[in-house]
C-alpha cells in the first residue's frame, strides 16, 4: 500500500473536486438520449421497445468500457485515462448531430456511451488519494456526479425546446470537451502511480488484476449495483418517457420531475458514504433493500378499480398513484438507491485494496448493464403488458432477490467465523419450552411420546 503521509489535504480536495465536477459532465452526456431521445422517438415513430435501445445504447458501451478503463486505471494512472474518456465522448456526442435513421442513431449513442466509463476511472483515481477509514465518505462525494443526469433532466428540454435537439448535442459535445481541457491541467498523477514510477516497478499484469473476479463476493455485489445503480439509470432515463405516457406530462414538466427522483438518487450518495464510514456499509444495504422493497411494491401497483358485492349492492372504490404521490415515493426510492450505491463501493477499498480498478469496473460494469437491459425490458413489457406500472414490478422482483440474497450470505459468514453461531436454535425464545419437565398422568410412566397419538 502506499505511503500517503506526503499527500496533503489540499491534494485530496482539488484530486476529488475535479474527479466529481468531471463524472457530473460526462454522467450529464451519458443520459443525454432521456431527453432528446423523447424527440428522436417522435420524429421516427419508434415503439416503446426501439426507444428502450435507443437510451440504454450509451448505457451499454459505458458498462462494457468500465472493466478495462478501470484496469487501465490501475496500470497507467486515472489522470490521463479520464480525459482520453472525455475527449471520445467529446467527439462522439458531435457525431451524434450527423445521424439520420434508426441504425445510424443507435451507431452514434454506442461512442457516446464512453462516457459513462468515466465511473470506474474515477473510483479508482479517487481512492487512491484517501486512507480507508475515509474511502467511503470520498467514493460517496464522488458518486454525486450522478446529479449529471438532473442536470441533463433540467436544462435539456429548455435547450431542445428553443434551438432544436442537435443543439444539445453540440452544447454537451463542448462541456465535456472543455472538462477534458481543464482536468489536464488542474490534477497531477495519483500517489500510487508516482510511487510506482518513483521505484521503477514494472506495470502490473492484466491476469494480476483480474484474479479477484473468481470470487463469488465480487458477483454478489454487482447484484447489489445492478440495482442501486442500474435501477437509477434505468429510471433516470424512463421517467420522462413515463410521466408524459402515464400522467399526459408535456417534455419541459417530466423532465423536471424525473429530476425529481435524480437528485437525491445522486446527491445524497455522499450521505451514504458517510453512513458506511460510521455505521458500516452492511447495516446501510439492509436499510436500501428493505425501503426499496416497500417502495417497488408500492409504485409497481397499477391503477385498479374495484367492485365489492356489498349488503346494500355494489360497493366501489379505486386505488392509484396521482403524480404528486407517484413523485413522493419516487424522491424516497432515489434518495435510499443513493446510499446503496455508496455503501456497495465502501466494500471494494476494503476487501480489494490494490485491485480497486478492476473489481470496482467490473461491479461498475454489472450495474451499468443494468441501465442497459432495464430501459429495454421496460419498453417490451409495456409494449406485452400494456402495463406502466409492469416496470416497477420487474424492480421488485430485483430488489427482494438481492435483499434475501444478502440477508443468506451474511449468515453463513457470520456462522463461518464464529462457530458457536451455529450451534444456537434457531428460535433461541422457545428453548425454555422444550427444557420445561412434561407433566405425567396420575399413576404412569410413559416413555416421552408414547401416548402422543392419543392424547
Amino acid at each position: 500500500m502506499t505511503n500517503l503521509d506526503t499527500v496533503t489535504p489540499a491534494q485530496q480536495t482539488r484530486a476529488l473536486t475535479l474527479s466529481t465536477v468531471a463524472f457530473t459532465v460526462c454522467f450529464a452526456v451519458w443520459t443525454i438520449f432521456a431527453i432528446i431521445g423523447v424527440q428522436i422517438k417522435k420524429d421516427l415513430g419508434l415503439t416503446d421497445t426501439q426507444f428502450g435501445l435507443l437510451v440504454g445504447t450509451p448505457i451499454l458501451t459505458g458498462s462494457l468500457s468500465r472493466l478495462f478503463l478501470g484496469i487501465w486505471t490501475d496500470q497507467y494512472g486515472g489522470r490521463i485515462v479520464y480525459v482520453a474518456v472525455m475527449v471520445a465522448a467529446a467527439i462522439a456526442t458531435y457525431l451524434l448531430t450527423w445521424a439520420y435513421d434508426y441504425p445510424t442513431f443507435l451507431l452514434a449513442a454506442l461512442g457516446v456511451g464512453i462516457a459513462g466509463g468515466a465511473f470506474a476511472v474515477g473510483i479508482a483515481y479517487t481512492s487512491r488519494w484517501y486512507p480507508k477509514t475515509k474511502q467511503g465518505t470520498a467514493l460517496g462525494i464522488f458518486g454525486m456526479g450522478n446529479v449529471g443526469a438532473a442536470v441533463t433532466k433540467f436544462a435539456a428540454p429548455f435547450v431542445m425546446v428553443s434551438f432544436g435537439w442537435k443543439t444539445v448535442a453540440l452544447v454537451w459535445a463542448t462541456a465535456i470537451l472543455v472538462m477534458a481541457v481543464v482536468f489536464w491541467f488542474t490534477t497531477e498523477d495519483d500517489p500510487v502511480l508516482q510511487e510506482r514510477r518513483a521505484k521503477g516497478l514494472p506495470v502490473e499484469s492484466t491476469a494480476m488484476h483480474l484474479s479477484p473476479l473468481k470470487n463469488l463476493q465480487v458477483w454478489r455485489f454487482s447484484l447489489y449495483y445492478f440495482f442501486v445503480f442500474g435501477g437509477f439509470v434505468a429510471l433516470a432515463l424512463w421517467l420522462p418517457r413515463y410521466y408524459i405516457g402515464a400522467y399526459g406530462l408535456d417534455i419541459t414538466t417530466a423532465g423536471m420531475l424525473g429530476a425529481a427522483y435524480s437528485i437525491p438518487a445522486s446527491v445524497f450518495r455522499a450521505f451514504g458514504g458517510v453512513l458506511s464510514d460510521k455505521i458500516g456499509a452492511r447495516r446501510v444495504m439492509y436499510w436500501t433493500f428493505g425501503v426499496s422493497v416497500i417502495c417497488t411494491f408500492l409504485l409497481s401497483y397499477p391503477s385498479t378499480h374495484y367492485v365489492v358485492q356489498g349488503i346494500k349492492g355494489p360497493i366501489e372504490f379505486a386505488f392509484a398513484l396521482d403524480f404528486i404521490s407517484f413523485t413522493v415515493i419516487a424522491f424516497v426510492l432515489g434518495f435510499f438507491m443513493s446510499l446503496g450505491k455508496a455503501a456497495v463501493y465502501k466494500h471494494i477499498p476494503v476487501y480489494y485494496p490494490n485491485n480497486v480498478g478492476s473489481v470496482g469496473g467490473i461491479v461498475g460494469l454489472i450495474g451499468g448493464l443494468g441501465g442497459f437491459i432495464l430501459p429495454i425490458a421496460f419498453g417490451a413489457m409495456n409494449d406485452i403488458t400494456g402495463v406502466w406500472t409492469s416496470c416497477f414490478m420487474l424492480l421488485f422482483l430485483i430488489v427482494a432477490v438481492s435483499f434475501v440474497w444478502m440477508h443468506l450470505a451474511i449468515q453463513r459468514m457470520e456462522r463461518r467465523h464464529a462457530p458457536e453461531l451455529a450451534k444456537l436454535p434457531e428460535l433461541p425464545e422457545l428453548e425454555g419450552i422444550n427444557a420445561a419437565p412434561r407433566p405425567k398422568a396420575a399413576g404412569a410412566s410413559l416413555p416421552d411420546g408414547a401416548a402422543a397419538g392419543n392424547a
